[in-house]
Order: C-alpha cells, then sequence, then structure tokens
C-alpha cells in the first residue's frame, strides 16, 4: 500500500465530464467532484459544507468516465494530488491542483 500521495474521495459529478481525444490516441477526461459534510455548529443547527475538486482522468479511466459518467453520478476515486501551473492568455501565471484518478468505482444508480 502506497500511503504517500494517496487520496480517496466519494462525491457527486458537478457537471458533465470534458472529454477529449489527443494527439497519439490518448484520451482526456477533466471533471469536478463535490464531496458534502454535514455536522452541528455550536448553536446545534444542522450545516453542511461541500468542497469541489478538479479531477483528471486519462486512458482506459477516460473512456470509463466518457461512457457512463454525467453530472450528479455518484462515484468514488482513488487518485494522487498533483499541481501545476500555466500562464493563461492575459500572461497571468495561474496554479492548478488536480486530483489524477488511478482507480473509479460507479456508486450511484445510472442518472438518466
Amino acid at each position: 500500500m502506497n500511503l504517500r500521495n494517496n487520496v480517496r474521495l466519494i462525491g457527486n459529478l458537478g457537471q458533465n465530464p470534458d472529454v477529449k481525444d489527443l494527439n497519439g490516441g490518448k484520451k482526456l477526461a477533466k471533471f469536478s467532484l463535490a464531496t458534502s459534510e454535514t455536522y452541528k455548529n455550536e448553536k446545534g443547527e444542522k450545516v453542511t459544507e461541500t468542497q469541489w475538486h478538479n479531477l483528471v482522468a486519462w486512458g482506459k479511466q477516460a473512456d470509463v468516465v466518457a461512457k457512463y459518467l454525467k453530472k450528479g453520478s455518484e462515484i468514488a476515486v482513488d487518485g494522487k494530488i498533483h499541481s501545476r501551473n500555466y500562464t493563461d492568455k492575459d500572461g497571468v501565471k495561474r496554479y492548478l491542483t488536480e486530483i489524477v484518478v488511478n482507480e473509479l468505482l460507479m456508486i450511484g444508480g445510472k442518472k438518466e
């Protein structure tokens, strides 16, 4: 078991995946995953916090994402955190943290 840079999340897709076929026959899927946590605050009120995660899947995982997942799909993922940066069209350096998917499990039923 590799405990270094290992992430496991269960959540729902925030939008339909963006899937692209790249040069050399590679496939890339990008999508967002919402994870929610519910707790009671000091007043006893129920509070739900949602965190959004950027996910990236390659190859066969991207094929599964393209074929079966859409907005609202509930999934479990195992992956690793990857940070990168780029310069946008206005010359501003941007930073992005993504979860690179190693394994994916569809939990919820088929979404229509």
